[in-house]
Order: structure tokens, then C-alpha cells, then sequence
């Protein structure tokens, strides 16, 4: 049996993923604020709704991709929960804090329907190549059930109950901010002395300090190319989410915590919000000008 799948939210990480559902022989109906965005999709085979709940009326699987919490909250009430079929199952593959996504399974589970809560790692490139990191958290038979259409789009884990999967997607983060962190420290020490940044890459390939983060953040901080594709804004929101959640369970998180500084430096008087998380290499380098 074919699955119907509504796809809600056709951004930069949305329509590659969108794309790839496609090329797996899905039914994919979309949906997007900006209506061109999904508009964009019909060449590729996906069917256009009006509205995300009448996008989501017909679905086995819905699946939301947007900013966060509170816009998948409004989604939800705003005629989604209440448009889907008792026995389908709704997908969340934004990024919002634990708590939230308890909070939706909660509301979805009074209507018969399934959540799953399933970040990704891997940015527009990932989504593209279909190489996310999908970290799940919910119920053994609805991530079953929803397991194909997942790994159409990357590889999907069941990491434990509701809520965990944006649990171990924050933990994500803040291994990804401290390592851009890092990366960036290295970098700037090697040009400084007049050292190829791109060789240094090179050069670290395949031993320990070796990492995706190095190779393709490195490389945009080498090349001066911060064009984004994890948007700094967003990097911010999820450090803010886990130093939230890390409090809530009287855990301390220095590093995080170093690097939610960083980011807010940079967002918010740097004007970096809209560049790729990459550009805390650009903080660094207004650090030394002090």
C-alpha cells in the first residue's frame, strides 16, 4: 500500500526532503506559508493544498517541517489535529524543546492519532543527498509504520519514548556548536601564521581530530562562504533549548553554555542571524580586534 503523506513546511531543508520522498515512490501533498515554495514541488510530482489541514485530511503520515515549537503548536491547533484521520501519524522533524513535543503527542494521542518526534542532523546538504540523521522519539509501532518514508530521507533511529527525540537532537547541537567552535580556533591559529586553511583540512583527514564539521565548515570558513544552510538564529534557539532542558534536570553544561554566549554575541550584535552557524568563525576574528 502506497502511503499519503502531507508535508507541511517547504523551506530550504523541507524540499530536498520533500524531493526525496518523491523519488521513493511516495504520494506527497504539500503545504507552505509562502505558497510558491511548495508550488516549486509540482514539477517533481507533489500535489499542492490549500491549507496544511486540508493537506493533512487525507495523510497516513503527516509531516512538519518549520521553525519551531510554537509554530508546529499553532499547525496543530489550527486545524491539523483535528483534520487528521484517527490511526495516522504526525511527524515532527522541526526542532523544539522536549517538553513541547511531549505536550503534542499528548494532544494528538486524545484524537487517536500517533506523534513522533524526529529532529534531523545534516543540514540542506544531508537533506539533499538523503543522509540526514534521524533521531526519533515514540512509540515501537508508529515508528515502524513510519520507517519507510523516514529513510527515504535519511537514517532514522527510535532513540526512546516522546520527547527524546528533540533530546538527543539538542545534544546534537551542542556537539555541533562546540565543535564549529573549535574548528574555528584551529583555523584562524593556521592562517595567522600563514598556513592553508584548506590544507590543514587536508591535512587532518581521517586522523582524530578529523570530523564532518571540520571538512564542510571548515572548508565555508576557509572560503569566506557563509551562505547559510544552518541558519546561526537557529543554532542559537536550540543552545537556548538545551541550557533549558540541562536546568530542568540540575545539570550544568559549560561548553554549551560558552557556546550560547558566543552565538547570542553573534546574532545579536554581530548581525549574524541569518548566516550559517559556520560564521562563529566570523566572531572569533571580531574577538582579536578588540
Amino acid at each position: 500500500m502506497t502511503l499519503n503523506i502531507a508535508f507541511l513546511g517547504t523551506g530550504l531543508m523541507g524540499a530536498p526532503m520533500v524531493r526525496n520522498l518523491l523519488k521513493a515512490g511516495f504520494a506527497v501533498t504539500v503545504w507552505n506559508r509562502s505558497i510558491d515554495k511548495a508550488e516549486a514541488l509540482v514539477p517533481d510530482g507533489a500535489k499542492v493544498a490549500g491549507s496544511a489541514s486540508d493537506a493533512a485530511a487525507a495523510a497516513d503520515i503527516a509531516i512538519a517541517m518549520v521553525s519551531d515549537g510554537p509554530t508546529v503548536r499553532a499547525l496543530l491547533e489550527g486545524g491539523v489535529a483535528e483534520a487528521m484521520k484517527p490511526g495516522a501519524i504526525f511527524i515532527d522533524m522541526s526542532s523544539i524543546k522536549p517538553r513541547e513535543a511531549r505536550d503534542h503527542y499528548n494532544l494528538l494521542g486524545a484524537r487517536n492519532v500517533s506523534a513522533i518526534d524526529a529532529p534531523v542532523s545534516g543540514g540542506t546538504k544531508g537533506a539533499a543527498d538523503a543522509t540526514l540523521a534521524i533521531m526519533a522519539g515514540g512509540e515501537e509501532p508508529a515508528f515502524e509504520k513510519a520507517k519507510a518514508a523516514l529513510s527515504a530521507m535519511g537514517r532514522p533511529i527510535l532513540v526512546g519514548p516522546p520527547g527524546t527525540g528533540q533530546l538527543a537532537k539538542l545534544a546534537n547541537q551542542g556537539i555541533v556548536a562546540t565543535t564549529i567552535g573549535i574548528v574555528a580556533e584551529a583555523m584562524l591559529l593556521m592562517q595567522s601564521a600563514g598556513a592553508d586553511m584548506n590544507r590543514l583540512r587536508d591535512a587532518l583527514k581521517g586522523g582524530f581530530a578529523d570530523s564532518v564539521i571540520l571538512q564542510q565548515h571548515g572548508k565555508r570558513m576557509a572560503d569566506n562562504d557563509f551562505t547559510p544552510g544552518g541558519r546561526s538564529s537557529l543554532q542559537l534557539k536550540d543552545l537556548n533549548n538545551l541550557l533549558e532542558e540541562a536546568a530542568a534536570l540540575g545539570l550544568s553544561l559549560p561548553q554549551a553554555d560558552l557556546q550560547q554566549q558566543r552565538f547570542h554575541r553573534f546574532v545579536h550584535e554581530l548581525g549574524g542571524a541569518d548566516l550559517d552557524h559556520a560564521g562563529l568563525f566570523l566572531e572569533l576574528m571580531d574577538r582579536q580586534d578588540k
